[in-house]
């Protein structure tokens, strides 16, 4: 099989590349994912996240595991990871959010060249179809839509009433000129036409509407095992699908999109790397790169959980679940009520001294229990909290098992490795517990999980104890100058011709909120590169 472009990895990224660079009739494209067609009931039903995210069973979702954590007192990290065309955007809580302007500003003067917010905004409008309609902020012609939710539960419009009574501004557009604040979030889901009310992941948007133009191929359970060399250029992948051994060659380039997890991986699969991971995995070094896998970093996550004395909430318990059920019978009639709800409804973004530029902390109020990634059920109703550190100073890796395609990758966030991080999430959640504890919400107010005696020395001891990712991994194939970066600001990697990274990996630093928006925003603007590339090559010849 031969093509213009190979795509390794259908996720967010993925999705919108092999969708745009097929816009082309001219170009020939395939992309090769090693999950299923994200088509699924559980997947177009935005409640149905509780049933894929905790990977018991494994449903649309690679359910990694970090190395132990000495920062979480030698616990293993649970890593969710979309496993189906959308990736994560199939299996996520459909929050839309970009982060600060500063960010991207933050990544043009670490070297990335043109990422600053003025070059970012015009691809994220490119990518938005905003309920809101056009305005500087939003768009509304883009492939992704983008709501307001429609019924958000009442104990949601509680929680931002008790921020406002902490002197919590009110916010109605985290995405609009002023991030901080408490609201409600908008969702990428579906707020027109006949899917209204389903999730709109990147594979709905993108790539399930592109699937039938005879220039684009799309290979589903299919492994990715090695990018084909020759010399110094990218010609192909290497992928397994029902047990045979396959090749998808590229005339023009292969692109690795395959997250801040497999995209690393995939490299050093290939030869492309640390010197060092290389060898003590046998594995030939085609080409020295040190900073492959390099600079990982997550948002850590702290919850608090409490039982509802009401049952407007989520509660899997007999009542729960009959109330669930009814919820999903009206969901398919009307696409609205509780089976339309990301669950994390609310949103607060805080600053933990006023006297920041922006905020630092970020908030996620749920409508139910959350208890290690919902690995640990309870059966009440009741509601949860998260609070995360936006930009942590914590920095792990991702390297190899082994030399075998098939094993899961080594991931290392460093969780709490500066003890900057512990002592500002300790103070988020000091935040957090005020406004859970606030009168707004003692209607609701049952026990709380996992209460401590209120020192800091216990408070600290309980994140160690319970703190984990909520899906936010980026870095791990860096864009910029320096000898560390993967790839250039173009997102070619250094060294190499014919081989680019799209996807989260690419991000130099985290963003101040969700990665998803930021990570589609990446692929629209690298698709504009590789036709601008062929334009050029053309033009010479």
């Amino acid at each position: 099989m031969e093509f213009d472009y190979v795509i390794a990895g259908g996720g967010s990224a993925g999705c919108v590349l092999a969708a745009r660079l097929s816009e082309d009739p001219s170009v020939s494209v395939c992309l090769i994912e090693a999950g299923g067609a994200g088509r699924d009931f559980l997947i177009r039903a935005p409640a149905m996240v509780a049933a894929m995210v905790s990977g018991r069973p494994k449903i649309n979702n690679w359910a990694l595991f970090t190395e132990p954590q000495p920062g979480l007192n030698g616990r293993r990290g649970f890593q969710p990871r979309g496993r189906a065309l959308g990736g994560s955007s199939a299996i996520n809580a459909m929050l839309y959010i970009r982060g600060h302007p500063s960010d991207y500003d933050d990544w043009a003067n670490g070297g990335a060249e043109g990422w600053d917010w003025a070059n970012c905004l015009p691809w994220f409008l490119r990518t938005e179809g905003n309920a809101r309609g056009a305005s500087d902020w939003h768009g509304a012609d883009g492939p992704l839509q983008v709501g307001d939710q429609r019924q958000p539960r009442a104990i949601t419009q509680a929680f931002i009433d008790a921020c406002e009574g902490l002197q919590i501004p009110r916010n109605a557009d985290f995405n609009g000129p002023e991030q901080e604040g408490a609201g409600l979030y908008q969702v990428t889901q579906f707020h027109q036409g006949p899917r209204k009310g389903e999730r709109c992941s990147a594979a709905a948007a993108w790539l399930h509407p592109a699937m039938m133009r005879p220039n684009l191929s799309v290979i589903t359970r299919a492994r990715a095992e090695r990018i084909m060399m020759d010399g110094n250029r990218a010609t192909g992948l290497v992928f397994r699908r029902r047990g045979r051994r396959l090749q998808a060659r590229a005339r023009h380039e292969v692109i690795v999109a395959s997250g801040a997890f497999g995209s690393p991986r995939l490299l050093m699969l290939s030869g492309i790397g640390p010197a060092d991971e290389l060898r003590a995995h046998g594995l030939d070094v085609v080409h020295e790169l040190p900073g492959v896998g390099q600079n990982l970093q997550d948002h850590l996550d702290y919850v608090m959980s409490y039982r509802s004395r009401r049952t407007d909430v989520v509660g899997l318990n007999p009542a729960g679940l009959a109330r669930l059920i009814r919820a999903g019978l009206d969901w398919r009639r009307t696409g609205e009520g509780l089976f339309a709800s990301p669950m994390a409804e609310g949103a607060a973004f805080l600053k933990s001294d006023p006297a920041l530029d922006r905020p630092d902390l970020q908030l996620h109020f749920v409508v139910g229990i959350v208890d290690d990634h919902l690995r640990r059920i309870h059966l009440a109703n009741g509601y949860s909290c998260h609070v995360c550190v936006l930009r942590p100073h914590s920095r792990g890796h991702v390297g190899l098992r082994d030399a075998n395609p098939a094993s899961p990758p080594r991931i290392d966030p460093g969780y709490l490795s500066d003890p900057r991080d512990l002592g500002l999430m300790a103070k988020g959640a000091r935040m957090m517990e005020a406004i859970m504890e606030s009168p707004a919400l003692a209607p609701w107010r049952g026990k709380r999980f996992y209460p401590h005696n209120g020192s800091d020395t216990a408070l600290e001891t309980d994140i160690r104890n319970r703190a984990d990712t909520i899906y936010h991994p980026v870095g791990t194939c860096r864009m910029g100058r320096d000898p560390l970066a993967v790839v250039d600001p173009q997102l070619r990697v250094h060294g190499l011709t014919g081989l680019r990274v799209v996807d989260a990996s690419v991000m130099p630093r985290l963003i101040g909120g969700n990665t998803n928006a930021p990570t589609m925003m990446i692929a629209e603007r690298a698709a504009s590169f590789i036709r601008q590339t062929e334009k050029a090559a053309l033009s010479s010849t």
